[in-house]
C-alpha cells in the first residue's frame, strides 16, 4: 500500500509540474498501477468511466457544430448587450453556468458555456483564460445542488433514499441545495472582487445571424435528455454517455445531408479533445489502483478513529479532509467509498447521518475546485483552452479557484451545522 501511495503522490506531482504532457503522465502511472499488480487486469475495464467519456466526446462532438452554427457568437452578443463591462460579463457567465450545471453534468455545462466566452473574449480582445476558468469552478460548486447535478449528487440520493425534491427540503428541513446556493451567492462575491479591475466597457456591435439552428437544438436535447434520464430507476450506467454520442451521431449525419462536404463532417471529430480524454482514462486507472490497494479504505478508517463520540469534530473532520482529498482524488469513488464510513460513525455516535452525508458531499464536490486536476470540469475547460493555442499555468487557476474553494465551502460548512448540527 505504502508503494501505491507514494506512485499516486508522484503522479500527482507530474501533473502538476508537466501541464502539456498530464494525458502522458497520467498513462504512464496508470501502466505502473497495472504493471505493479495494483489494479488486476481483470478491474481495468471496470476502473474507467465510459460514460464520462462517451459524455464529453459527445458534447465536444456537438459543441463543435454549435460554435461552427454561429449561436455562440450570438449568445456573446446578447450578452454583452445587458452587461455594463467585463468584469460583470464574467460574473454573468458564471453564474448561468452554474444555474446549468445545477440539472446537467458539470463537464457538459463548460463544453456548452466555454464557446460562449471565447466568442466574448475574442469580440473584447481580452484573454479568455479566467473566464473560462471561473466558468469552471462555478460549474463545480453548482453539481451538488440537485439530485441531477453530479455523480456525487446521485451516489449519496441512492445510497440515502433521497428523492430530486430532498435536495431542496428534508425531513422538515432546508437540503443541500440551499447550502450550495448560499456559496454560490458569497462565491460571486469572491468572482467580483477577483475581477474588480476588468472595467473596461462593453460595446455590443451588430448581432451576428445564425447560420443553422439545428446544432443549437441538440445542445438542447442534451439538456433535456439527461435531466430525463436522472428519473429513470435503474437505468444502465451507459446511458448518459449513450445519449450524447447518439445526439452527435445525428448531428453528424445532419451536416453530411446539408452540406455533402466530407471534411465538414470530419471537422467535428478533429475537435474532441482526445488528450483530454486520454488524461481522464489514465487518472480512472490510478483511482482504481489506489482503490483496489487500499489506500482510501486505510484513510477512511483514521477519520473514525479521530472523531470519536464529537459529532462537531466528526463533521469538520469529514467537511475539510474531503475538501483535501477532492482537490487530488476524483470524487466520485472517495464519495462511493466514504458513504458507508460516514453511515457506521454516525451509528457508533449514535445520530442520523444527514449531516455527515451532508458535510460529505459539501466538501468532496466544491474540493476538487482548489487544483486544476482536481474536477473532470476543470481538465475539461484547461484543455478546450490549449486547443486555443492559450496556455494555463497553475497560478491562474489558483488565483480563481482557492478563494472560491474557501469562501463556497465555509459557507456550505456552517449553513449545513447551522439546520442539521446537534
Amino acid at each position: 500500500m505504502i508503494l501505491a501511495l507514494i506512485l499516486f503522490a508522484l503522479t500527482y506531482v507530474g501533473l502538476l509540474l508537466l501541464p502539456n504532457k498530464r494525458h502522458w503522465v497520467a498513462l504512464l502511472s496508470a501502466a505502473l498501477f497495472v504493471g505493479f499488480g495494483f489494479l488486476p487486469l481483470g478491474k481495468i475495464v471496470g476502473a474507467v468511466d465510459f460514460n464520462v467519456l462517451m459524455m464529453i466526446a459527445g458534447t465536444m462532438g456537438i459543441v463543435s457544430l454549435f460554435i461552427d452554427s454561429q449561436m455562440p457568437a450570438l449568445l456573446a452578443d446578447l450578452i454583452l448587450q445587458k452587461t455594463p463591462n467585463v468584469k460583470w460579463a464574467v460574473v454573468f457567465l458564471s453564474l448561468f453556468a452554474g444555474i446549468v450545471s445545477a440539472f446537467i453534468d458539470n463537464v457538459a455545462t463548460v463544453l456548452m458555456i466555454a464557446p460562449v466566452a471565447l466568442a466574448i473574449s475574442r469580440r473584447l480582445k481580452i484573454n479568455p483564460v479566467p473566464m473560462i476558468i471561473a466558468i469552471a469552478v462555478s460549474s463545480n460548486l453548482q453539481g451538488a445542488a440537485t439530485l441531477v447535478g453530479d455523480t456525487t449528487s446521485i451516489l449519496l440520493g441512492g445510497y440515502a433514499g433521497m428523492d430530486f425534491m430532498d435536495f431542496f427540503f428534508f425531513l422538515g428541513r432546508p437540503s443541500i441545495f440551499w447550502a450550495v446556493e448560499l456559496g454560490a451567492v458569497l462565491s460571486c462575491l469572491a468572482l467580483l472582487w477577483l475581477f474588480r479591475r476588468e472595467t473596461g466597457s462593453v460595446e455590443a456591435g451588430e448581432r451576428t445571424k445564425v447560420t443553422d439552428y439545428v446544432p443549437t437544438f441538440l445542445l438542447g436535447g442534451v439538456v433535456v435528455l439527461l435531466i430525463a434520464a436522472s428519473f429513470i430507476p435503474g437505468k444502465p450506467a451507459l446511458t448518459n454517455g449513450l445519449i450524447c454520442m447518439a445526439l452527435f451521431a445525428v448531428g453528424l449525419v445532419y451536416t453530411a445531408l446539408r452540406t455533402h462536404d466530407r471534411k465538414k463532417v470530419l471537422k467535428p471529430i478533429r475537435e474532441i479533445d482526445f488528450d483530454t480524454l486520454l488524461l481522464l482514462t489514465g487518472l480512472f486507472l490510478v483511482i482504481g489502483g489506489i482503490k483496489e490497494a487500499g489506500v482510501i479504505d486505510a484513510v477512511a478508517k483514521i477519520f473514525v478513529g479521530l472523531s470519536g463520540d464529537n459529532v462537531f469534530l466528526a463533521y469538520t473532520l469529514i467537511v475539510w479532509a474531503s475538501v483535501g482529498f477532492s482537490a487530488f482524488i476524483d470524487n466520485i469513488p472517495y464519495v462511493a467509498t466514504m458513504l458507508p464510513v460516514v453511515q457506521g460513525m454516525a451509528a457508533m455516535i449514535g445520530i442520523e447521518p444527514y449531516v455527515l452525508y451532508f458535510g460529505l458531499l459539501t466538501g468532496a464536490t466544491l474540493g476538487g475546485n482548489l487544483t486544476p486536476v482536481g474536477a473532470s470540469a476543470n481538465i475539461t475547460a484547461i484543455g478546450l483552452l490549449r486547443k486555443e493555442g492559450l496556455e494555463v499555468k497553475n497560478r491562474d487557476f489558483l488565483r480563481i479557484g482557492v478563494p472560491f474553494t474557501l469562501i463556497a465551502v465555509m459557507a456550505g460548512y456552517l449553513f449545513v451545522w447551522a439546520f442539521w448540527g446537534i
